[in-house]
């Protein structure tokens, strides 16, 4: 099997913090070659519009946050992703594309048209071979996030907006269900823990 690209993805709250220690494990106990990187960020480029993008002060219109999305998605390819799955490396994104669908597609309505000629035009036909989908209910959701001790510029919005991320990450997994895998991360550690382990060895083989 080729180097695989992983990406964890899901809703604010959904326990994404979390269960990247999950998959570091599997990885580390099967001695695996994997990088791990997230976005906004991965690059110097990357976390620096990272901290933009986040930052509440930040006053952006929808078209340029959604480009400056992607402008971190291309230096965080070329630098990070694709140099790694060259070289037989795995590699585990923490959020890709999924994201900018439902963050910026789903809760703020740019086009996903607009969105597919961008991801078309700077992925040349990268994509992710699994995502590990976490879902949690609405109110869950948002119960996490209130718990944080100080909210960035997305987890700030209301709850309609993050019912319509929700609903774009759940639309985009039924449309493609062999690169999903969907789990339900509102429950105990453990079972959680379990159905990351059993997604990445059905995927894997292993």
């Amino acid at each position: 099997m080729n180097a695989q690209f992983i990406t964890l993805d899901g809703i604010d709250g959904a326990g994404k913090s979390t269960n990247l220690a999950v998959i570091q494990a599997w990885f580390d106990e099967r001695r695996l070659p994997v990088v791990f990187t997230r976005e906004p960020g991965g690059t110097a480029m990357g976390e620096a519009l990272r901290e933009l993008l986040l930052n509440p002060q930040t006053q952006v219109s929808l078209r340029a946050e959604t480009l400056l999305m992607f402008v971190a998605r291309q230096q965080h390819l070329e630098s990070v992703i694709r140099p790694a799955l060259d070289e037989g490396i795995h590699v585990v994104s923490d959020r890709f594309t999924d994201a900018t669908f439902a963050y910026q597609g789903g809760g703020r309505g740019v086009p996903l048209a607009d969105i597919e000629i961008l991801e078309q035009w700077v992925q040349q036909g990268q994509h992710p071979d699994l995502t590990l989908l976490l879902d949690v209910p609405l109110d869950v959701s948002m119960a996490r996030i209130a718990q944080a001790r100080q909210k960035d510029r997305f987890e700030q919005e209301q709850a309609d907006f993050f019912m319509r991320v929700r609903e774009a990450y759940l639309n985009r997994a039924a449309a493609a269900p062999q690169r999903y895998a969907v789990i339900d991360s509102n429950r105990e550690r453990e079972l959680v823990k379990q159905d990351i382990e059993a997604a990445l060895s059905r995927h894997f083989g292993i």
